[in-house]
């Protein structure tokens, strides 16, 4: 098996892009958006809440950042960060730590985040250390190992803050704590909420977007009694949807999955519907050339040391590479994919963390039954349930 480890430095990098583009032919993957009367189109207008950011640095000096590549490692875990929150909201937040994908950055999901915020969430959102864009030595995803620790030093940091030190008002809900994340980002929110060793037990609800999962047994989502909800695209040619997001409700005991019919992996970033990118037919034409392009045999598999079937983990050494099938020519149009993430992560922490028992069960209804009405490549599969809601296409 070949590691996930990219060595130049710009992701999406120009020529690249440019070169796709004329690949193939300049389309205009134009995306449609839900009826204006609908409920999907409510709910997708900002929340009762202005939206103000924070940025700041969290320096974790108790755990070091290994060496990478010709980066010699450093003595702390340096991790810059970004706050949104609704502004001028004095009641107790929910707090929600979103992950970035590899090779990628804290603002990829910016309008998710100011979403959830509106509707008066604390969302913090970091760059992990050797996973980022332009990481030292080159972004390796071996790091993600060390990232549900990341996680569980900002929850630490934000809860320690006094009243002189937030800069929202109000002060955090310790009992609605929940992570986000995408692709290697959804993987780290996984391993928070449900690694024997690695997890946080105040994480109360966690979402991942097209994470890897197909290394999980059932026991390993055993951990926790948590609700998890996966979000992937059928037609994602980098995380193969059937061997990691399909298996999921079988696996949890609370939550489910939302599939996204035609979506592709790069798509799901809000970088995939903005121009350039959104001229691309299917915007995973650019993450597989990048992958199959860069990859190096390691030594060792690049997730070995999140243990093994002990941990509810099977590492297969012959699980298919990212696009081994190749990249279907087209995808579903990405900013149709991205309201659909959107709408599902907003329903599912609303009907988990709203305080009122009928804004709960509004958006679980939504959840289940409304999104796939308004959208009908959404489905919805609960948790140890085998009939998906919604038609898909």
């Amino acid at each position: 098996m070949k590691a996930l480890r990219w060595n130049f430095g710009v992701p999406f990098g120009i020529a690249a892009v440019l070169a796709a583009v004329l690949a193939v032919g300049c389309a205009w993957n134009a995306a449609a958006p839900p009826a204006a009367d609908s409920e999907s189109a409510r709910h997708l207008a900002s929340g009762p809440h202005r939206v103000a950011t924070f940025d700041t640095v969290f320096v974790d000096a108790s755990r070091p950042t290994d060496a990478n590549g010709d980066f010699a490692g450093a003595p702390a875990r340096t991790l810059p960060a970004t706050i949104w929150y609704p502004k001028g909201a004095a009641a107790a937040h929910p707090l929600l730590v979103y992950s970035h994908g590899f090779m990628s950055m804290r603002s990829e999901n910016a309008p998710l985040t100011v979403l959830l915020a509106s509707h008066g969430y604390v969302v913090v959102a970091v760059d992990y250390p050797l996973t980022k864009f332009r990481a030292p030595g080159g972004p390796n995803v071996r790091d993600v190992v060390n990232q549900p620790d990341d996680i569980r030093f900002v929850i630490d940091r934000v809860l320690a803050w006094g009243p002189s030190e937030r800069p929202f008002a109000g002060e955090i809900d310790r009992d609605r704590i929940g992570a986000v994340g995408l692709s290697l980002g959804g993987l780290t929110t996984t391993l928070a909420a449900f690694h024997p060793w690695l997890r946080d037990p105040r994480i109360a609800a966690a979402v991942s977007i097209a994470g890897p999962a197909a290394m999980f047994l059932p026991a390993f989502f055993a951990t926790a009694d948590i609700p998890f909800l996966m979000i992937a695209g059928t037609g994602d040619a980098i995380i193969p949807y059937e061997s990691n997001a399909a298996p999921i409700p079988r696996m949890v005991r609370r939550g489910g999955l939302v599939s996204i019919a035609g979506a592709s992996h790069a798509g799901f970033s809000a970088f995939a519907g903005r121009f350039p990118l959104r001229l691309l037919a299917n915007p995973d034409l650019i993450g597989c050339y990048a992958l199959t392009h860069n990859l190096e045999d390691p030594i060792e598999h690049p997730f070995e040391k999140l243990g093994g079937e002990a941990e509810g983990i099977l590492l297969d050494p012959n699980a298919p590479l990212p696009c081994h099938d190749g990249t279907p020519a087209s995808a579903l149009a990405a900013g149709r994919q991205l309201m659909i993430t959107r709408l599902a992560a907003l329903a599912f922490f609303e009907s988990r963390f709203a305080k009122d028992t009928a804004v709960r069960t509004a958006y679980d209804a939504f959840l289940r039954e409304t999104l796939a009405h308004d959208f009908p490549e959404a489905t919805f599969l609960a948790a140890g349930n085998d009939e998906r809601i919604g038609t898909g296409r």
